[in-house]
């Protein structure tokens, strides 16, 4: 079970660092999510996975399911949504702007490679 999870956000973020460094905007954006889910499973496999356990601590259990690495996942999911609509709100700005979708805003028409100076 612990290789099927670690090869998953291994794949994930192997994809998501792929996406991130390409070109166009879109791609750019399903990385930053693809890194973000793979951050959030292994911050809830860190917690160590407990079935049929109750999350909190009674005298009757033989033992509890962590609640903090859940916490940390539904804080990080939020977050993550929030910061995903603002990458997209100024992906779609700079590309009403600049009239492209490349990331660093060179025409790939004119072959001008924009301002390096």
């Amino acid at each position: 079970m612990e290789f099927l999870v670690a090869s998953a956000v291994g794949l994930m973020t192997g994809a998501g660092v792929y996406l991130v460094l390409r070109a166009r905007t879109f791609p750019v954006v399903l990385g930053l999510a693809l890194i973000t889910y793979a951050v959030n499973v292994f911050l809830f496999t860190m917690g160590r996975l407990a079935v049929n356990l109750p999350a909190v601590i009674s005298d009757d259990a033989a033992g509890y399911a962590d609640p903090l690495p859940q916490a940390l996942v539904l804080t990080a999911i939020v977050i993550s949504f929030g910061m995903t609509a603002v990458v997209v709100v100024m992906a779609l700005r700079a590309y009403l702007e600049g009239d492209t979708d490349h990331v660093d805003l060179a025409d790939p028409d004119s072959g001008d490679e924009g301002d390096r100076s």
